[in-house]
């Protein structure tokens, strides 16, 4: 009685199938679509808008990792690669935003993504004056290729990379990129001291020799990154004080004289911690225990202590 009941309310597949190819419609692949996107975006008799409009679309497609790879091949990655060129801030902004979805934990476009001369390109839109959306759409990129990629983290601190990103602190309107770098530094920081730290087999022990090469916290120390980080504290978005918190912890094994001897961090953190206490306790009353901003008194105590 069930099936009787479900095939009244639908029909069966070989039915369907017949509508279909009468109505001749053909599903697209999505190597097929990515096909016409490049195309398009590559067309001379392209406007801007449909150029801009096929970067969107390819945004979308290239985040699978098997997408990015036929991407690469079809020669779409070069084009991209070759639109941060552009003297179009649109064009710019969506040819970052596509290289770095097709860069997201995809080894191979990375390694074709440097050798293609992208991380010179990404960190020239960053240390030049552009639009917000254009340089915000570059850091995405610089990040996706930096990530579990030591070789590409070497030729960025070579390039200048941490001076590029330490300029857009002392440039007006660039906020939201701060947040953003911090980020970024914690997740390389950690990522190289937990691969550094684990037990791992032969066949990481070349990847662990190459990370073992990028110089990067040295790098923080000379460029005055420990002075700098601690000021964001004053940033009123809870979210923006959780990663500076935790870059903080982070960088306290090397930083803690220089931590010590800052009184303004150490009024910062007093004043965090009394507010946090109030608002843990209201999250308590709710009665949520492991709340997220007793999460975050947490942190707060731990670097107090530790200072």
């Amino acid at each position: 009685a069930r099936e009787e009941e479900v095939k009244k309310k639908f029909r069966p597949i070989e039915q369907l199938k017949e509508e279909f190819e009468k109505l001749n419609m053909k599903m697209e692949t999505d190597y097929e679509i990515m096909v016409k996107l490049i195309s398009k975006f590559n067309s001379s008799a392209s406007t801007l808008d449909e150029k801009v409009a096929a970067l969107y679309d390819l945004e979308y497609y290239v985040h699978q990792v098997d997408n990015a790879k036929d991407f690469l091949s079809m020669g779409g990655l070069r084009l991209v690669i070759e639109g941060l060129n552009s003297s179009e801030a649109a064009l710019k902004e969506h040819a970052a935003f596509v290289l770095g979805a097709a860069l997201s934990s995809n080894p191979k476009v990375q390694i074709e993504a440097i050798e293609g001369g992208a991380l010179q390109k990404l960190l020239v839109i960053l240390a030049t004056e552009q639009p917000l959306a254009v340089r915000k759409k570059a850091l995405f990129a610089l990040s996706s290729m930096l990530r579990h990629f030591p070789y590409a983290q070497q030729q960025f601190l070579k390039l200048g990379g941490l001076q590029v990103l330490r300029s857009l602190f002392r440039q007006k309107g660039m906020e939201t990129l701060h947040v953003r770098v911090v980020t970024l530094l914690y997740d390389l920081i950690m990522e190289k001291m937990l691969l550094e730290d684990s037990q791992h087999g032969e066949q990481m022990e070349e990847k662990v020799q190459q990370y073992r090469q990028v110089r990067l916290v040295p790098a923080v120390l000379e460029q005055g990154w420990c002075a700098l980080v601690p000021n964001l504290l004053a940033m009123p978005e809870h979210d923006t004080r959780e990663k500076v918190l935790k870059l903080v912890g982070v960088l306290m094994a090397f930083c803690r004289e220089h931590y010590r001897g800052d009184p303004t961090l150490g009024t910062a953190l007093s004043l965090l911690r009394s507010e946090y206490e109030e608002l843990a306790a209201e999250e308590q009353r709710e009665g949520d225990k492991d709340g997220y901003f007793r999460e975050l008194l947490g942190s707060i105590n731990t670097i107090i202590q530790e200072l």
